[in-house]
């Protein structure tokens, strides 16, 4: 490329650039994208947190006293010691989240080696609370009750114990996983309705018309698009991370920081194209905004940034791999929360680069056909 066309990308890239800080709505639009959005997602919490626990304990022995005093804070409320009669009409109210009922003479058919049951009532009305909070009652339940029969000399129900470390987040903290997926999630989402939107203001404005009066080929205008757009979110995308997630958020990242901003660097290169080409296909930011919604949604639920692409069916797995923000989501989850090098994520590096130049080179394809019928 000669230094002419690196020149001319350069100053229209600075041209992108005096627009967009002309636009005070999309810089509004950035600055809440990068700041409250991941502010506010990671803390809406699915963690159980303050839940509330009646206890009818009608055998009110050691053993059972120790579950109940196991059951702390954040994750549960104080417990209630209640009747029998007051947990029916307490959970239609919705007053208890959990209902443990103590069967008369359970301490003493555990020390003789019985098994007694113990009755968990869920409610159920908020699943992911009830499914975990349930999780946790029943590894409380149990290990109070190993350590209780261990203390005593007898011998226990079950001859395995299964002892479980959690890796890479040990404490199960949700907002780990959610600022960082915002953060992922964000970034393709901008770049690729900042670049749709630029190419929808030159058409609206009638800048276009004056570009292609110039002595400029479609793609230094695009590649221009491109570096600009590109560049804004990735500043964007650096200060959050530094400052939101690592920052005000305690967010650890066990990776190399630059590493990770050189693979969004590539990601930004294929989502900028993707945007050029939705604002090739768009008449109006209204109709650019339907197309984002159609477009960005299914990257974003699909990619396995919000559930394990190992749930998906197989065909659905088998077309994203042709997205970019699949590979995008793999590398950025295993070098922020694994710690992983370059010999580790290269190869969806090489699957990002890949799919970024055929996206580039279709939607250069669409972009001369665009100015092609603008000029007729």
């Amino acid at each position: 490329m000669s230094s002419r066309r690196l020149a001319n990308i350069l100053h229209l890239g600075v041209k992108e650039l005096r627009s967009l800080r002309r636009d005070p709505l999309m810089l509004a639009f950035i600055v809440f994208s990068f700041t409250a959005a991941i502010y506010s997602a990671a803390s809406v919490t699915m963690e159980l947190n303050k839940a509330t626990v009646a206890v009818v304990d009608e055998d009110r022995s050691q053993l059972s006293g120790a579950i109940v005093a196991a059951l702390l804070p954040p994750r549960f409320m104080a417990p209630e010691l209640v009747g029998t009669q007051e947990v029916d009409s307490g959970m239609d109210r919705g007053r208890y989240t959990f209902a443990l009922d103590f069967p008369p003479g359970f301490q003493r058919d555990v020390l003789a080696g019985r098994r007694p049951a113990i009755q968990l009532n869920v409610d159920a009305t908020q699943t992911s609370q009830a499914f975990i909070g349930a999780g946790y009652i029943q590894a409380i339940a149990a290990a109070e009750v190993a350590q209780f029969v261990r203390q005593r000399g007898a011998s226990a129900a079950s001859p395995v114990e299964l002892a479980v470390r959690m890796r890479f987040n040990p404490n199960l903290t949700s907002k780990w996983f959610s600022a960082v997926m915002e953060l992922i999630n964000n970034i393709t989402m901008l770049s690729i309705i900042l670049t749709g939107a630029a190419v929808i203001r030159e058409r609206e404005h009638g800048t276009i018309e004056h570009l292609l009066s110039m002595p400029l080929a479609p793609a230094e205008i695009m590649a221009a698009k491109v570096w600009a757009n590109g560049l804004v979110v990735l500043a964007a995308a650096t200060l959050s991370l530094n400052f939101v997630v690592r920052g005000l958020l305690d967010v650890p990242v066990a990776g190399s920081v630059p590493l990770f901003l050189c693979g969004a660097l590539v990601h930004l290169f294929a989502t900028t194209s993707m945007g050029i080409f939705l604002g090739t296909v768009a008449r109006s930011m209204p109709q650019l905004g339907l197309l984002v919604m159609l477009v960005v949604l299914p990257l974003e639920v699909l990619s396995g940034g919000m559930t394990p692409r190992e749930s998906m069916p197989e065909v659905v797995r088998a077309i994203m791999l042709f997205a970019p923000t699949t590979h995008f989501v793999s590398f950025a989850q295993a070098i922020l929360y694994r710690g992983a090098g370059f010999d580790v994520v290269w190869p969806q590096f090489l699957a990002i680069a890949a799919i970024g130049s055929a996206l580039f080179a279709g939607a250069l394809a669409r972009f001369r056909r665009t100015v092609s019928d603008m000029q007729v």
